[in-house]
């Protein structure tokens, strides 16, 4: 699998965006105040857009990297492509996805084959194989439970600061799902062949 057997002549990444991201209150699991519970806000009006944040998960370091953009269209994604290939640029990028429309744009597939990235994409219904969903789900978790931000910049801020954390005691990421069933299924199939 490629999430463990990482390629000699390059990085793996899997890559996913989050979101969307607007600005309304997020309920969440905090300790009360006795007698004065928290109150969130109405959600009656969402003002400020949307935004969606793009993100590459490193699984040499554990990093995570991210970019929040108002949209999460073909443009969006090869500039990210871009931003990984000018970061590695003397390392191969495989980069694990999921089936999204945008990310099999003819531009985005031309550029990745020209600039010698290789898109692994994932099975149509296995985006849970895509190790990032965990971090995200730690992301919303830690980052925006029991938030009302007012402002993009305000929540752009608490995701970063979360990141900064989450990066600073960040370890290589192995052995994925070991207890999987689907795991033992497919290096079955794999001794047979």
């Amino acid at each position: 699998m490629l999430h463990d057997t990482w390629p000699v002549d390059g990085r793996v990444m899997c890559v996913d965006e989050f979101g969307p991201l607007n600005l309304m209150p997020r309920k969440g699991k905090a300790w009360g105040p006795v007698k004065r519970p928290r109150r969130l806000q109405a959600t009656y009006n969402r003002f400020g857009g949307v935004m969606h944040m793009l993100a590459p998960l490193d699984l040499a370091t554990g990093k995570l990297y991210h970019r929040i953009r108002p949209g999460k269209r073909w443009r969006e994604f090869l500039g990210l492509l871009k931003a990984l290939h000018a970061r590695w640029p003397k390392e191969k990028p495989y980069v694990v996805l999921d089936n999204f429309s945008p990310r099999k744009h003819t531009k985005v597939r031309a550029w990745a084959a020209d600039s010698d990235i290789q898109l692994v994409f994932l099975p149509t219904y296995g985006s849970w194989l895509n190790w990032i969903e965990a971090e995200f789900a730690a992301l919303r978790y830690f980052a925006l439970n029991g938030t009302d931000h007012r402002t993009h910049e305000e929540r752009n801020a608490a995701i970063a600061a979360y990141v900064r954390r989450r990066n600073a005691r960040a370890n290589p990421k192995t052995n994925f799902a070991p207890a999987s069933p689907v795991r033992s299924w497919t290096e079955y199939l794999a001794k047979a062949a």
